[in-house]
């Protein structure tokens, strides 16, 4: 779903405004990210209405928003910064309800459709873990976090 080098954030909201108050979160939080917002509308003209800071991951959103046709979900693209460093950001806008994935990894969205339309159920987000961390792995682990400075 996302493209490369990007991560991508999957939610539900419920306002027309959700756009606007998610661009200002992104923008404010963390001004160089790169980013692309879609919002399906559930009511009304049942719109997608979009926003951002890049041209193509803007239309990108949209389109993806328009391919999954799922009321008050909202999807972002985002490159040239750290989910983690927004999420908290994210959840604190008044009108998201949910988020269901924060992630670079491929997605799968579970949809449920009945006669008013479809929802979003849940996500497969990247691959089933295949062993648990070996002593070099924890070292490999620490390692990374603090070459991106995550900790010190």
């Amino acid at each position: 779903m996302s493209p490369e080098g990007c991560n991508l954030i999957l939610g539900q909201s419920h306002f027309i405004k959700t756009v606007e108050d998610l661009h200002e979160a992104i923008y404010n939080t963390v001004p160089q990210a790169k980013f692309g917002i879609a919002f399906a509308e559930a009511s009304g003209e049942c719109l997608v209405r979009s926003t951002g800071n890049n041209k193509e991951l803007k239309e990108l959103a949209s389109q993806k928003i328009l391919e999954l046709a799922c009321g008050h979900s909202f999807l972002i693209f985002l490159k040239n910064a750290y989910p983690i460093n927004i999420t908290q950001r994210i959840k604190s806008v008044p009108e998201i309800v949910n988020l269901y994935c924060v992630t670079g990894n491929p997605v799968e969205v579970i949809i449920a459709e009945t006669m008013q339309g479809r929802g979003i159920i849940g996500v497969i987000d990247g691959s089933s873990p295949k062993q648990i961390e070996s002593e070099n792995d924890v070292i490999d682990r620490e390692k990374f976090l603090r070459n991106i400075g995550y900790k010190f």
